[in-house]
């Protein structure tokens, strides 16, 4: 029995008390979420993914999910319902919600290493702007996404944007380095294969589930920080489109073990996905465009460019010179949505002439001068991070456009 609504149907004929003090809404988010695996496994082996497993091991802890008018909201504390005959649930918040009570439509409870959440879904109204100071639908930016430079940002006007994300790309390594060491060091202390774990193994674990969470969360601040800046930096360029390269398409590559690790650590689909919402709520409009051959085509003569070692982009055939990662940007501004590579000679590719630098990620430990990563040994060699300004001072910096010209010489 897989389906939601056979599912649903079962739960009515077993009458209360088949889950527990959870109530009927409660107890249907959980047979929601079973089906949902279900029938997605389900599509993935039926295209040929053989890895996928379905749902068939028991959990001890899931989310449950509450829509509006079945939970009450009593400043920090929330009011969940539970079966009949039972006491109803009271849920005391760490904060204030940061959304008024009729802008919420659901809650979800959730345990994430070992710690417990409530989930918040509300309803955002979009920003309105005063008169002639909103996006404009004809100022298109085009938006490069990568794993060192999360966001590169190429708009009119001869402004472009990269935001760093060494910070992050540091936190992986480091949280990877730790990983191993403490499982180096708990190796022999591991209990048999079917035998019960001791108190030591139980702690371990929980220092481990909440060592995962911890790192989660800093890694999707730092994510949401730095699309925060490239709408901040849009809305102030009164941007009204971007165009955004997928670059999803390089998933499906086997490229080894160590290039796997970072696409995956990449989190594209979280990337794309934070960056939407976040333009959908300042008004401005996103396009997925085909990004394939931006970083390795010459936007002067549109001839292939071996890809660079560095940052930097020269073409051997023109000379030109510029940043690879804003050339892209450049390059994904003037495609058309849906269509596949049109970067051409004849295509007006305008490089930017000011670009603007970033950091994400300043609450990451080593960020800042002074703030040393624990997880790094003394006299261990540093790895070389994004350093912060100090706090009074804007973080990044505005640099010319000096390799490459504000407009690409035409091809001869």
């Amino acid at each position: 029995m897989t389906s939601y609504q056979e599912l649903c149907r079962e739960l009515a004929a077993s009458g209360p008390g088949t889950f527990g003090e959870l109530d009927t809404t409660g107890a249907r988010s959980v047979l929601r979420r079973f089906s949902d695996a279900w029938f997605a496994t389900a599509k993935r082996r039926k295209a040929g993914d053989v890895s996928a497993r379905f749902p068939r091991r028991r959990r001890g802890l899931m989310p449950v999910r509450w829509y509006h008018g079945t939970f009450t909201l009593d400043g920090r504390r929330v009011r969940i319902p539970t079966a009949r005959g039972t006491r109803p649930l009271w849920v005391r918040l760490a904060r204030e919600v940061p959304y008024p009570a009729e802008q919420i439509r659901s809650i979800t409870l959730l345990s994430e290493g070992g710690r417990l959440f409530l989930d918040v879904t509300a309803e955002v109204p979009i920003t309105v702007y005063p008169s002639g100071e909103g996006p404009d639908q004809t100022r298109v930016a085009g938006v490069d996404v990568g794993i060192i430079h999360p966001f590169a940002v190429a708009g009119p006007g001869g402004e472009a944007l990269l935001v760093s994300g060494r910070a992050i790309r540091a936190e992986h390594r480091m949280h990877l380095a730790d990983t191993k060491a403490r499982r180096r060091a708990v190796a022999r202390r591991a209990p048999k294969p079917g035998q019960r774990g001791s108190r030591r193994w139980r702690r371990y674990r929980a220092r481990v589930r909440r060592v995962e969470g911890r790192h989660r969360r800093r890694v999707r601040q730092a994510q949401h920080e730095a699309a925060r800046t490239v709408i901040t930096w849009a809305v102030n360029q009164r941007v009204g489109v971007l165009k955004v390269g997928d670059p999803r398409g390089v998933l499906d590559l086997p490229a080894g073990r160590r290039h796997n690790l970072r696409l995956r650590q990449w989190q594209i689909g979280r990337l794309l996905q934070i960056l939407t919402d976040k333009t959908t709520l300042a008004g401005i409009t996103v396009h997925l465009v085909d990004e394939r051959g931006t970083s390795s085509t010459c936007p002067a003569c549109a001839r292939r460019v071996s890809k660079p070692r560095g940052r930097t982009l020269t073409c051997p055939h023109c000379q030109f010179s510029g940043h690879r990662d804003v050339v892209a940007a450049a390059s994904i501004a003037t495609r058309t949505p849906g269509g596949g590579p049109t970067t051409t000679g004849s295509t007006c590719v305008v490089l930017p002439g000011v670009v603007t630098h970033r950091r994400a990620g300043r609450h990451l430990p080593g960020a800042g001068r002074s703030r040393r990563d624990p997880r790094r040994p003394p006299g261990s060699a540093r790895i070389k991070m994004a350093r912060c300004g100090p706090p009074h001072q804007s973080v990044g910096s505005r640099s010319p456009n000096q390799r490459g010209s504000t407009t690409p010489p035409k091809s001869q």
